[in-house]
């Protein structure tokens, strides 16, 4: 193809969205309306998917010694957690440690009620394990409680990280991820579904123009490309005011709730990564579909 030939369908096409100005604008609104309610799905499948992870780090498993051992002992101890391969850091904690921790997290005017533990310190030592997958806790927890069949003829360590309770909560995040991701599948369908559906009625609406360009001798490729070019047009048109609107809107509730959220210790999705994965993929989307609509619509009418 010329490079003229290119510039003409492009300006045709472009041409074309103005000229056939409410077709046009109802293919637009068909997209911003259907990206937006999939756009407003994603952005909640994001965060719940950013919430889902900030619990699951910070989930670790806590082993606690049940008596005064030696530090080659907790040395060991320390080596064989270590060993197992879900786990990702094991911290040793000293009683003293503990204590200093524990009053870092209390009110002020609760702090002067642990002076009188400095020299009668209640609080064992411990471990502070952290591992690469979350949901391997109640694992992990068994493979470490098993060190007391082998070490000694009492326990000298115990376990907890929220037993029954993390177990349960894992089951509603990976309900609600999965929830999630079904919704913005269906919805993204949806919207393909419908942006089609306008764009072909556009395109139908011309179907007279196609068939005289075919009668006068035009060729398949020098009827389809201007409205190829239209279909580009109007899914970036569409697509753009969407992720405007979207990013515009997503950044105003940031600033008006980042105060709260601080407070809660709820961290939401940053806006350099909703700009690039939401946006780039609301503006693919639209574009593509725009362009199918389009392909596939004039190549009905072009069986003449």
């Amino acid at each position: 193809m010329k490079f003229s030939t290119l510039v003409r369908h492009i300006r045709e096409g472009v041409k074309n969205v103005f000229r056939n100005g409410w077709m046009s604008f109802a293919s637009i609104g068909s997209i911003v309306v259907s990206l937006f309610v999939l756009g407003v799905f994603m952005l909640l499948a994001l965060n719940v998917n950013q919430w889902a992870d900030q619990f699951d780090s910070q989930v670790q498993v806590n082993v606690y010694l049940e008596s005064e051992i030696g530090q080659s002992k907790i040395d060991e101890l320390k080596t064989r957690i270590g060993n197992i391969a879900e786990v990702k850091q094991v911290t040793f904690v000293s009683k003293e440690e503990g204590l200093e921790k524990l009053r870092e997290d209390l009110d002020e005017d609760v702090k002067g009620a642990l002076d009188g533990y400095k020299d009668s310190n209640p609080l064992p030592d411990s471990f502070e394990v952290e591992l690469f997958d979350a949901q391997q806790v109640s694992y992990v927890a068994k493979q470490i409680l098993a060190f007391n069949e082998t070490d000694a003829d009492k326990p000298i360590i115990s376990v907890k990280y929220g037993q029954g309770y993390v177990e349960k909560l894992f089951r509603i995040t990976n309900a609600v991820r999965n929830v999630g991701l079904v919704v913005v599948a269906g919805l993204a369908v949806m919207a393909m579904f419908l942006i089609s559906t306008t764009i072909k009625m556009t395109i139908l609406a011309r179907r007279r123009e196609i068939g005289i360009m075919k009668l006068v001798g035009a060729t398949n490729n020098f009827i389809r490309w201007p409205f190829f070019i239209e279909g580009i047009v109007i899914g970036l048109a569409g697509s753009g005011i969407t992720t405007a609107l979207l990013l515009y809107g997503y950044s105003q509730l940031i600033a008006s709730t980042h105060y709260n959220m601080g407070l809660m210790m709820i961290e939401v999705v940053d806006m350099n990564k909703v700009g690039w994965l939401v946006g780039g993929t609301l503006v693919a989307l639209g574009t593509l579909i725009g362009v199918w609509g389009s392909v596939v619509s004039v190549r009905k009418h072009l069986k003449v």
